[in-house]
């Protein structure tokens, strides 16, 4: 019996829609749904956790940038 796995997943940082990833053949895709996380856009992860790293990671760099 295989394991159903979802093959997309939600990002969610801070309450805020990051975008999704789609698993494909090579882990998963990045598809940005907000302007802050457009440097993500197309990029490939091992993991749908590791691509939520990479959102945190984008929103705590912006946050900390000077107004």
């Amino acid at each position: 019996m295989s394991q159903s796995q979802s093959n997309a997943y939600i990002i969610e940082i801070h309450d805020r829609a990051a975008g999704i990833v789609t698993r494909d053949e090579r882990g998963f895709r990045f598809f940005s749904s907000e302007r802050l996380f457009d440097s993500l856009e197309g990029r490939q992860f091992r993991s749908a956790r590791a691509a939520e790293r990479a959102a945190h990671a984008v929103f705590s760099e912006r946050s900390r940038r000077p107004s």
